[in-house]
């Protein structure tokens, strides 16, 4: 059998920032070509980057969320272009503002079917939630690293919650650890 964690797809990262003033967002998003801004939608201007792919959202206050990238080397980079975009509008930005990733979102795939209603039981309803009229994946919500696991018959997985690739790496050991002893997994 495979490894699992060799199969880990880092699917998103969400990352936040801020440049420490007020922006005026309809005249940035006038002068910010390709930007998105319906303050009826949203309330934060959207500019979106296609190397590497990832969304900026950018709000009157000067924080920005940047989401879609696929590594958090993608993320800075996004950030980096978002930066000098705004910079080129005369709007002061430090040198290197600082970058704090919230959420790593990976997946994986465990190589084989999996029985929910036995992992539920198993691994004890202080940590899971299941409810398959409602949601076809289990919630494992695991406490090292503290992350929450989605896991589906299939034998596929996501982790989120983590702020590093590393932690989806300890999830799924943690995983297979657990269901490997309640013989529940290969």
């Amino acid at each position: 059998m495979a490894d699992p964690k060799d199969t880990i797809t880092v699917e998103n990262v969400v990352a936040s920032t801020g440049i420490g003033q007020e922006l005026d967002l309809q005249s940035v998003a006038m002068d910010l070509e390709g930007a998105d801004y319906d303050p009826e939608q949203f309330p934060g201007l959207v500019y979106r980057t296609t190397e590497p792919k990832s969304a900026a959202l950018i709000f009157r206050s000067g924080k920005i969320v940047c989401t879609g990238a696929n590594s958090t080397d993608a993320v800075h980079e996004s950030l980096d272009r978002v930066f000098e975009k705004l910079r080129a509008l005369r709007i002061p930005i430090d040198d290197d503002p600082e970058v704090t990733v919230q959420n790593v979102v990976t997946s994986a795939d465990l190589g084989a079917d999996l029985n929910l209603n036995a992992i539920a039981i198993g691994l004890g309803l202080e940590h899971i939630e299941y409810e398959p009229e409602q949601f076809p994946g289990l919630v494992y919500r695991i406490d090292e690293p503290d992350v929450v696991a989605l896991l589906f018959g299939s034998g596929k997985l996501v982790v989120t919650g983590g702020t590093d690739p590393q932690d989806a790496i300890d999830a799924v050991d943690v995983i297979t650890t657990k269901l490997t002893d309640l013989g529940l997994l290969g």
